[in-house]
């Protein structure tokens, strides 16, 4: 059947011969770089992923010599109207570095053309998305909704997965400025506790006993008894992982409707200031956003402006080369 133009969508068939063993997933990310663990899944959900001449479930493991056939259709790129503008804050042939404002999410569900990161990707950079075999292409990591702060894009499919690489390996470093209720125990610390889904709840994450492994360490820069200011370096990157961990320690992040004390009046208190990331081309990438001016207001009432200076002065993004 055609498509919206009249034109017949395209199949991909790609065979695989596994070496080694695991969840058929794991083996198929791991060969194809290019197709998210998301996608995969839902090309298994589908039935678009057989093994041995079966068709393979989402809990199927494989071993070595096992044959792998995926049919990949074809992903439609056409931009909704976003009408949104977001601040580019460094951008080369391979990548973009954005300052995403709160209350702008990075993607919507699947076939969401809301507006979102991805829509304005798509609406901006039409002839780069049509590199790219993804639903959503150029994204590389995400910021929850209502954070705002820096965030990175690939231009190219290469780029997407040298990046995606970078931030499974944790070579990249991220650093967050977060308002907090209350004052933390201990003036720096790293908070080590593994977050899985919320056993009562699962569109929430909880410290988990079998969670994933989380580290995320904090600096306190101001405090005036009710709220603190907290320079904060996630070392992992689980899902609502700084919130998770600084409600834990007891100091949630202001305005957080769901871990802390939020009552729907302003945004969660937390913006992604700095990442630092092994350039695709060589070398390192460091780039910031400053304090947006909700942000600032927040900092001027515990007065802590003066050591918050830094963090609301533009700083231009720095390309360091590789040594020699």
């Amino acid at each position: 059947m055609g498509d919206a133009h009249g034109r017949r969508k395209e199949i991909e068939r790609r065979e695989l011969v596994v070496e080694g063993q695991g969840r058929v997933d794991a083996i198929l990310a791991a060969a194809y770089p290019d197709l998210s663990r998301a996608r995969l899944q839902r090309l298994i959900t589908a039935g678009n992923v057989v093994v041995n001449g079966e068709t393979a479930r989402k809990s199927c493991r494989v071993v070595d010599g096992d044959r792998l056939c995926v049919e990949i259709p074809e992903v439609s790129h056409e931009a909704g109207a976003t009408g949104i503008g977001i601040p580019i804050v460094y951008e080369d042939d391979v990548l973009i570095a954005v300052d995403k404002p709160a209350g702008l999410a990075v993607h919507g569900a699947p076939g969401d053309m809301g507006p979102s990161v991805a829509t304005w990707f798509l609406a901006r950079y039409a002839d780069e998305a049509r590199a790219f075999d993804v639903e959503r292409p150029g994204i590389v990591h995400r910021l929850d909704k209502d954070t705002s702060g820096v965030l990175l894009l690939a231009k190219t499919p290469a780029a997407r997965a040298a990046l995606s690489h970078s931030f499974e390996g944790r070579t990249t470093k991220k650093t967050y400025l977060a308002v907090c209720d209350g004052v933390p125990a201990r003036a720096h610390a790293v908070i080590d506790a593994a977050i899985g889904r919320h056993p009562g709840d699962r569109t929430r994450m909880a410290i988990a006993k079998r969670g994933r492994e989380a580290r995320t360490g904090y600096e306190l820069l101001a405090a005036n008894g009710e709220r603190s200011l907290l320079l904060v370096h996630p070392e992992s990157g689980r899902t609502h992982q700084i919130r998770v961990h600084l409600a834990a320690v007891g100091v949630p992040v202001a305005n957080d409707r769901v871990y802390g004390k939020g009552d729907g009046h302003g945004r969660q208190l937390l913006h992604a200031w700095q990442i630092v990331v092994p350039h695709p081309a060589g070398g390192t990438l460091t780039v910031t956003a400053p304090l947006p001016p909700d942000f600032v207001e927040a900092v001027r009432s515990i007065g802590a402006e003066q050591v918050a200076l830094p963090y609301t002065t533009p700083t231009p993004p720095v390309r360091a080369e590789e040594d020699p």
